[in-house]
């Protein structure tokens, strides 16, 4: 990338990125770069595929959970493009690390809205439960508990009793109890691993 491009990125991204300065939005480009160039995959020029990018969740921030890792790929993918650009890195980078409880609470309803309808349903927090909840040995069915954790989850969190969460349902719940934000399996960087 041209030192000229690379400024006009570093001024455009530090207006949209507001959660960095801009020698942190440089790093951030150059990074991308690098991760690019590595994965040699056909793509590049479009940006990081899936699998670069689910490697950089898992070494940078100790993701493990392919489901989640997907979910992170699909939301910070905002044109759909099943690739992430550098401007959908950097700006989903500025919320995925610093944003605010108030873009956090949109991100992570986001990740946990598996279909996109604008709703987390029974079904899909069953789903995200199931996928992320470490698997014990025992005479009882596991799909037993998940179930009695989804009816607890709405008991607490579907404030207008209709048997799914929307935006408002889950943003309360979490402005009401800070832990909530995560409810449905991991999906923001872990502070032990990401100092």
């Amino acid at each position: 990338m041209g030192r000229r491009r690379l400024r006009q990125l570093v001024d455009a991204l530090g207006r949209s990125a507001e959660h960095f300065n801009k020698r942190e939005v440089e790093c951030l480009i150059r990074l991308f770069d690098t991760l690019v160039a590595e994965s040699g995959s056909r793509s590049a020029a479009g940006g990081l595929g899936r699998s670069t990018f689910r490697d950089a969740l898992h070494s940078a921030f100790g993701m493990t959970d392919d489901m989640m890792m997907d979910r992170v790929f699909h939301t910070f993918d905002r044109d759909n493009d099943s690739c992430i650009s550098v401007v959908e890195w950097v700006e989903g980078l500025s919320v995925f690390l610093r944003g605010t409880l108030e873009e956090r609470i949109k991100y992570c309803f986001e990740v946990y809205d598996l279909n996109g309808d604008g709703y987390i349903s029974r079904e899909e927090m069953f789903q995200m439960l199931k996928n992320s909840l470490l698997k014990q040995p025992s005479e009882e069915d596991p799909d037993e508990g998940i179930k009695d954790l989804v009816d607890i989850a709405l008991k607490k969190m579907d404030y207008d009793h209709d048997g799914k969460l929307s935006f408002m349902d889950f943003e309360k719940a979490v402005r009401d109890e800070i832990l909530l934000l995560e409810a449905f399996g991991p999906c923001l960087p872990d502070i032990k691993v990401h100092p």
